[in-house]
């Protein structure tokens, strides 16, 4: 019985285990952009800590459909490193024009990091919350 008990035990430690998610650190350049209407179908201001994601990256997270309105990074959160300041930005917008690990901040956001004059950060390390 006691042998039973430690092997279902023990494999249910596993499928636990591997049923977790993986957090991974990404690291790409920051940026900053006027938002309005995104792709998540919600309409933002430069006030806002928000994020637009790579479209890349927008479009093959798990979940994704033809309705950009519908996926479901939308509202997550991220939380960003630069030279030890930390922003957390909702996900709310698709960036075209970004490489797969940058992000595009609002102003408000950017300036959680460095100051706008400096226009782009690079290196900055990320992950999803």
């Amino acid at each position: 019985m006691f042998v039973r008990a430690s092997v279902f035990t023990l494999a249910a430690l596993v499928v636990y285990a591997l049923a977790a998610p993986t957090r991974r650190t990404n690291t790409g350049d920051v940026t900053f952009f006027e938002p309005g209407l995104g792709a998540c179908g919600q309409t933002n201001s430069a006030s806002d800590s928000i994020v637009a994601i790579s479209s890349t990256l927008f479009q093959s997270l798990q979940g994704a459909t033809a309705n950009p309105n519908a996926n479901p990074v939308c509202g997550k959160t991220i939380t960003a490193n630069f030279q030890g300041k930390t922003a957390t930005v909702t996900i709310v917008d698709a960036c075209p024009g970004c490489a797969q690990f940058d992000l595009d901040f609002s102003p408000a956001a950017f300036s959680q990091l460095a100051d706008p004059s400096v226009g782009r950060l690079t290196g900055v390390t990320w992950d999803f919350d």
